[in-house]
């Protein structure tokens, strides 16, 4: 078994698989793929709401999502050769409350100082939107360039064109350390004592990236948190938007074939330990009734509507609530794409290109310097 490359990339999630896919088009030959668990995206790849969005970004991160949606989501099936579901027909964000309208106010303004065009609309036109939604909606902001798309579709797409243009995939393939050649991390340990190697490692393990960094002496201010969601039976078409709420307390969206997807906050969340992530296959008692609860209360046509499944999923939760992209300072060799906060799926093909770039030396097609690993640590 050959475990020399010239880009090791840990993690199999849909950053990982797309940026080995962009690598390969910007001529990376050999590239290899670890994941850790059997299976690939595994982790919050297949298991989050599928939105494509950039209404609600913090503004560091906003460049990154919109330029996902102009330049990678709408190509993106014809180009990976599988059907990724991608929907472009808007975001809605509902508010209840003239708290929630102002809360969605500023979000608008914020995203439009990013460039970003949002609308503020009133319960009414949110109700000849989507006429499902309750009578207590008495406004939403709508970003109509906003979108969903299959999460784990997606991440399949990516990795099977991956395996056609030749690269390396291994599952079970769990991380123990990194380690330094000459100052440079070139190592990647295993559990079993496997070790591979190559030029540059990018990191994108989720939050088992910080177990892993520390290694080498790096640590991101990063918390796990167990999200949670689910699925119904199918329904008749209600709306194709995208659904988000001041309140943060549900998201999703109707799938093509009519089942709908939604995260839903129950408050907690934050008190579920999940020893092993295999046994996230259903979600946790307490949270299913409240997560029903709130998303009845938003859409009341779906009151009898029945649970197909439902799992749960770790976020990786940084202290200042956006992602870490790039090579940091005190790790030559290593390439940091984790911390994405439970929103990472929509900005996936960006990261995943810029990934790329970082590896050949091109310039970001984005900024990224607000998202640099050091920003935790100056004063």
């Amino acid at each position: 078994m050959k475990t020399t490359a010239d880009v090791i990339i840990i993690g199999g999630g849909i950053v990982g698989c797309a940026s080995a896919y962009y690598l390969k088009k910007k001529g990376v030959k050999d590239i290899i793929v670890l994941e850790g668990s059997p299976s690939i995206g595994h982790g919050a790849s297949s298991r989050n709401g599928g939105g494509v969005r950039q209404s609600g970004r913090d503004p560091r991160e906003l460049g990154l999502a919109m330029t996902a949606v102009q330049k990678f989501w709408p190509t993106l099936s014809e180009e990976l050769g599988r059907d990724v579901e991608y929907t472009q027909k808007g975001n809605l964000r509902l508010g209840k409350t003239e708290a929630h309208i102002k809360k969605l106010t500023a979000l608008k303004e914020s995203c439009e100082a990013g460039g970003l065009k949002l609308d503020m609309i009133s319960g009414d036109e949110v109700r000849k939107i989507a006429p499902c939604m309750s009578e207590d909606v008495i406004g939403a902001s709508f970003c109509p360039t906003d979108g969903h798309a299959n999460p784990l579709v997606a991440t399949l797409a990516y990795y099977m064109k991956d395996l056609e243009l030749g690269v390396r995939f291994f599952t079970e393939a769990f991380v123990d350390r990194l380690e330094k050649v000459h100052d440079k991390v070139r190592k990647v340990v295993l559990k079993d004592g496997t070790v591979f190697e190559a030029g540059d490692i990018i990191l994108a393990a989720g939050y088992d990236s910080r177990r892993i960094m520390n290694s080498v002496g790096l640590d991101i201010p990063m918390q796990k948190y167990v999200d949670c969601a689910l699925v119904t039976e199918m329904e008749p078409e209600m709306f194709p938007q995208m659904l988000g709420t001041a309140a943060a307390d549900f998201y999703g969206h109707q799938t093509r074939h009519g089942s709908f997807v939604f995260g839903a906050e129950s408050g907690l969340e934050g008190y579920i330990d999940v020893a092993d992530p295999n046994d996230m296959r259903v979600q946790h008692p307490a949270t299913l009734g409240a997560s029903c609860r709130a998303i009845e209360s938003w859409i009341p046509a779906l009151a009898k509507a029945k649970i197909v499944r439902s799992w749960t999923g770790i976020l990786d939760l940084t202290k200042d609530g956006v992602c870490v992209l790039g090579r940091p300072k005190e790790a030559d060799g290593l390439i940091l794409a984790c911390g994405f906060n439970g929103h990472g799926f929509g900005t996936a093909p960006a990261v995943g290109y810029i990934m790329a770039q970082t590896v050949v030396g091109e310039k970001p097609i984005t900024d990224i310097e607000p998202l640099r690993y050091e920003r935790f640590y100056e004063i």
